[in-house]
Protein backbone atom coordinates (compact mmCIF):
# COMPACT_ATOMS: atom_id res chain seq x y z
CA UNK A 1 0.00 0.00 0.00
CA UNK A 2 1.22 3.42 -1.15
CA UNK A 3 0.00 5.61 1.49
CA UNK A 4 -0.06 9.67 1.82
CA UNK A 5 -0.39 10.98 5.26
CA UNK A 6 -0.86 14.57 5.60
CA UNK A 7 -0.63 15.46 9.33
CA UNK A 8 0.94 18.52 10.84
CA UNK A 9 1.25 16.71 13.94
CA UNK A 10 4.77 14.91 13.64
CA UNK A 11 4.78 12.78 16.67
CA UNK A 12 1.51 11.56 15.76
CA UNK A 13 2.10 10.78 11.85
CA UNK A 14 5.60 9.22 12.68
CA UNK A 15 3.95 6.92 15.42
CA UNK A 16 1.23 6.05 12.73
CA UNK A 17 3.63 5.99 10.06
CA UNK A 18 5.85 3.86 11.39
CA UNK A 19 3.17 1.56 12.60
CA UNK A 20 1.48 1.12 8.75
CA UNK A 21 5.40 0.12 7.46
CA UNK A 22 5.50 -2.51 9.33
CA UNK A 23 2.04 -3.92 7.70
CA UNK A 24 3.66 -3.97 4.44
CA UNK A 25 3.13 0.09 3.88
CA UNK A 26 4.93 3.19 1.75
CA UNK A 27 4.25 5.74 3.83
CA UNK A 28 5.00 9.43 2.75
CA UNK A 29 4.13 12.23 5.65
CA UNK A 30 3.65 15.70 4.68
CA UNK A 31 2.53 18.41 7.33
CA UNK A 32 1.18 21.83 5.02
CA UNK A 33 -1.93 21.72 3.48
CA UNK A 34 -0.72 22.98 -0.03
CA UNK A 35 2.13 20.31 -0.56
CA UNK A 36 -0.22 17.54 0.71
CA UNK A 37 -2.69 18.67 -2.13
CA UNK A 38 -0.15 19.09 -4.57
CA UNK A 39 1.25 14.94 -3.59
CA UNK A 40 -2.26 13.92 -4.23
CA UNK A 41 -2.90 15.36 -6.99
CA UNK A 42 0.21 14.16 -8.29
CA UNK A 43 -0.90 10.65 -7.99
CA UNK A 44 0.98 7.40 -7.23
CA UNK A 45 -0.88 6.68 -3.77
CA UNK A 46 -3.56 4.19 -3.27
CA UNK A 47 -5.03 6.39 -0.26
CA UNK A 48 -5.01 9.52 1.55
CA UNK A 49 -5.25 10.05 5.18
CA UNK A 50 -6.14 13.46 6.08
CA UNK A 51 -6.27 15.09 9.19
CA UNK A 52 -8.78 18.63 9.23
CA UNK A 53 -6.45 20.77 10.84
CA UNK A 54 -3.35 21.53 9.03
CA UNK A 55 -1.93 24.46 8.00
CA UNK A 56 -2.15 26.39 4.75
CA UNK A 57 -5.00 24.46 3.30
CA UNK A 58 -7.62 22.92 5.68
CA UNK A 59 -8.60 18.87 5.67
CA UNK A 60 -12.01 20.41 3.98
CA UNK A 61 -10.98 22.52 1.40
CA UNK A 62 -7.93 20.25 0.11
CA UNK A 63 -10.66 17.53 0.41
CA UNK A 64 -12.77 19.62 -2.53
CA UNK A 65 -10.22 20.53 -4.38
CA UNK A 66 -8.78 17.33 -4.64
CA UNK A 67 -12.00 15.55 -5.58
CA UNK A 68 -11.85 18.24 -8.62
CA UNK A 69 -9.30 15.94 -10.60
CA UNK A 70 -8.84 13.06 -8.55
CA UNK A 71 -11.02 9.97 -7.02
CA UNK A 72 -7.95 8.52 -5.14
CA UNK A 73 -9.80 6.93 -2.21
CA UNK A 74 -9.51 9.74 1.13
CA UNK A 75 -9.77 8.63 5.04
CA UNK A 76 -10.77 11.83 7.41
CA UNK A 77 -8.92 12.22 10.76
CA UNK A 78 -11.11 14.51 12.49
CA UNK A 79 -10.98 15.35 16.71
CA UNK A 80 -14.11 14.07 18.51
CA UNK A 81 -16.96 16.36 18.61
CA UNK A 82 -16.34 17.87 15.48
CA UNK A 83 -19.51 16.71 14.31
CA UNK A 84 -20.12 19.16 11.99
CA UNK A 85 -16.90 18.34 10.17
CA UNK A 86 -16.72 15.08 9.81
CA UNK A 87 -20.54 15.63 7.93
CA UNK A 88 -19.24 18.29 5.45
CA UNK A 89 -16.02 15.71 5.07
CA UNK A 90 -18.09 13.32 3.58
CA UNK A 91 -20.08 15.49 1.91
CA UNK A 92 -16.89 16.57 0.40
CA UNK A 93 -15.78 13.24 -0.73
CA UNK A 94 -14.22 11.35 1.61
CA UNK A 95 -14.58 7.85 1.76
CA UNK A 96 -14.60 7.70 5.90
CA UNK A 97 -13.72 9.02 8.41
CA UNK A 98 -11.60 8.14 11.94
CA UNK A 99 -12.08 10.06 15.38
CA UNK A 100 -8.57 11.06 17.30
CA UNK A 101 -7.58 9.30 19.64
CA UNK A 102 -7.08 6.38 17.37
CA UNK A 103 -5.81 2.93 17.34
CA UNK A 104 -3.20 2.27 14.83
CA UNK A 105 -4.90 -0.56 14.35
CA UNK A 106 -8.15 0.10 13.55
CA UNK A 107 -7.09 2.49 11.34
CA UNK A 108 -4.81 -0.06 9.09
CA UNK A 109 -8.37 -2.17 9.34
CA UNK A 110 -10.52 0.57 8.29
CA UNK A 111 -7.56 1.53 5.34
CA UNK A 112 -7.93 -1.65 4.02
CA UNK A 113 -11.84 -1.78 4.51
CA UNK A 114 -12.16 1.25 1.86
CA UNK A 115 -9.28 -0.14 -0.49
CA UNK A 116 -11.32 -3.74 -0.83
CA UNK A 117 -14.39 -1.54 -1.37
CA UNK A 118 -12.47 1.13 -3.91
CA UNK A 119 -11.18 -1.77 -6.00
CA UNK A 120 -14.30 -4.14 -6.04
CA UNK A 121 -12.52 -7.09 -4.46
CA UNK A 122 -14.60 -8.09 -1.65
CA UNK A 123 -17.37 -10.78 -2.24
CA UNK A 124 -20.76 -8.03 -1.57
CA UNK A 125 -22.87 -10.14 1.38
CA UNK A 126 -26.14 -10.41 -0.28
CA UNK A 127 -27.61 -8.95 2.77
CA UNK A 128 -26.02 -6.16 2.05
CA UNK A 129 -27.14 -6.11 -1.62
CA UNK A 130 -30.50 -3.93 -2.09
CA UNK A 131 -32.93 -4.00 -5.36
CA UNK A 132 -35.72 -1.79 -5.85
CA UNK A 133 -37.02 -2.47 -9.41
CA UNK A 134 -33.95 -1.35 -11.72
CA UNK A 135 -31.99 0.31 -8.62
CA UNK A 136 -29.27 -1.92 -7.05
CA UNK A 137 -27.02 -0.55 -3.93
CA UNK A 138 -24.06 -2.68 -3.03
CA UNK A 139 -23.38 -1.65 0.12
CA UNK A 140 -20.01 -3.97 0.11
CA UNK A 141 -18.99 -2.49 -2.96
CA UNK A 142 -20.02 1.13 -2.54
CA UNK A 143 -21.99 1.02 -6.12
CA UNK A 144 -25.10 2.12 -6.59
CA UNK A 145 -26.26 1.35 -10.95
CA UNK A 146 -29.54 1.66 -12.11
CA UNK A 147 -30.09 -0.60 -15.09
CA UNK A 148 -26.47 -0.32 -16.70
CA UNK A 149 -25.72 3.15 -15.42
CA UNK A 150 -24.03 3.59 -12.28
CA UNK A 151 -24.59 6.96 -9.97
CA UNK A 152 -21.71 8.63 -8.90
CA UNK A 153 -22.10 9.49 -5.50
CA UNK A 154 -20.41 11.06 -2.43
CA UNK A 155 -19.84 8.68 0.51
CA UNK A 156 -22.56 10.76 2.38
CA UNK A 157 -25.29 10.51 -0.22
CA UNK A 158 -24.47 6.88 -1.30
CA UNK A 159 -25.36 6.02 2.78
CA UNK A 160 -28.43 8.36 2.46
CA UNK A 161 -29.38 5.90 -0.43
CA UNK A 162 -28.53 2.86 1.39
CA UNK A 163 -30.84 4.16 3.86
CA UNK A 164 -33.54 4.94 1.71
CA UNK A 165 -33.12 1.90 -0.26
CA UNK A 166 -33.73 -0.35 2.92
CA UNK A 167 -36.58 1.07 3.70
CA UNK A 168 -38.11 1.48 0.58
CA UNK A 169 -41.54 2.04 0.03
CA UNK A 170 -41.95 3.89 3.46
CA UNK A 171 -41.71 7.73 4.10
CA UNK A 172 -38.50 8.51 6.17
CA UNK A 173 -37.96 12.25 7.99
CA UNK A 174 -34.58 13.85 7.60
CA UNK A 175 -33.33 13.34 11.53
CA UNK A 176 -34.19 9.84 11.24
CA UNK A 177 -32.26 9.90 7.69
CA UNK A 178 -29.32 11.04 9.48
CA UNK A 179 -29.55 9.36 12.28
CA UNK A 180 -29.58 6.28 10.62
CA UNK A 181 -26.23 7.17 8.63
CA UNK A 182 -24.73 7.72 12.02
CA UNK A 183 -25.60 4.66 12.69
CA UNK A 184 -24.52 3.14 9.77
CA UNK A 185 -20.95 4.25 11.07
CA UNK A 186 -21.08 3.48 14.86
CA UNK A 187 -21.69 6.89 15.90
CA UNK A 188 -24.72 7.79 18.45
CA UNK A 189 -27.81 9.80 17.69
CA UNK A 190 -27.27 13.27 17.06
CA UNK A 191 -29.82 16.06 18.47
CA UNK A 192 -31.92 18.20 16.04
CA UNK A 193 -29.83 20.61 14.55
CA UNK A 194 -31.63 22.78 11.22
CA UNK A 195 -28.39 23.07 9.54
CA UNK A 196 -28.12 19.07 9.37
CA UNK A 197 -31.72 19.02 8.01
CA UNK A 198 -30.72 21.77 5.08
CA UNK A 199 -27.75 19.36 4.40
CA UNK A 200 -29.89 16.32 4.20
CA UNK A 201 -32.42 18.14 1.86
CA UNK A 202 -29.39 19.29 -0.52
CA UNK A 203 -27.68 16.45 -1.04
CA UNK A 204 -31.05 14.02 -1.34
CA UNK A 205 -31.97 16.73 -4.34
CA UNK A 206 -28.38 15.36 -6.32
CA UNK A 207 -29.03 11.61 -5.49
CA UNK A 208 -32.74 12.24 -6.79
CA UNK A 209 -31.40 14.12 -10.09
CA UNK A 210 -28.63 11.46 -10.47
CA UNK A 211 -31.11 8.92 -10.26
CA UNK A 212 -33.96 10.55 -12.46
CA UNK A 213 -30.91 11.51 -15.45
CA UNK A 214 -30.57 7.46 -15.60
CA UNK A 215 -34.47 6.18 -14.95
CA UNK A 216 -36.87 5.91 -17.75
CA UNK A 217 -38.22 9.15 -18.94
CA UNK A 218 -41.25 10.62 -16.45
CA UNK A 219 -40.13 7.88 -13.88
CA UNK A 220 -39.80 9.39 -10.18
CA UNK A 221 -37.61 7.21 -7.98
CA UNK A 222 -37.37 9.78 -4.95
CA UNK A 223 -40.19 11.16 -3.80
CA UNK A 224 -40.10 14.37 -1.90
CA UNK A 225 -43.92 14.15 1.39
CA UNK A 226 -44.45 17.92 2.07
CA UNK A 227 -43.71 18.19 5.60
CA UNK A 228 -42.62 14.70 6.44
CA UNK A 229 -39.50 13.38 4.51
CA UNK A 230 -38.72 11.44 1.88
CA UNK A 231 -39.52 7.56 0.07
CA UNK A 232 -37.90 5.71 -2.18
CA UNK A 233 -40.01 3.75 -4.43
CA UNK A 234 -40.49 3.24 -8.39
CA UNK A 235 -43.24 5.17 -9.49
CA UNK A 236 -45.00 5.44 -12.93
CA UNK A 237 -44.80 8.37 -15.27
Amino acid sequence: MRILLIEDDARLAERTAEYLRGHEAEVEIVGDGQLGLERACAGGHDIVLLDLMLPGIDGLALCKRLRVTSNVPVIMLTARGDEIDRVVGLELGADDYLAKPFSPRELLARIRAVLRRHHGTEPSDPAQVVRVGPLVVDRDRRTAALGEHTLELTAFQFDLLWVLARAAGRVLAREQLYNEVRRLRGDPPAAFDPAVDRSVDVHLSKIRAALDAAAPEGAQLIRTIRGVGYVLGAEAP
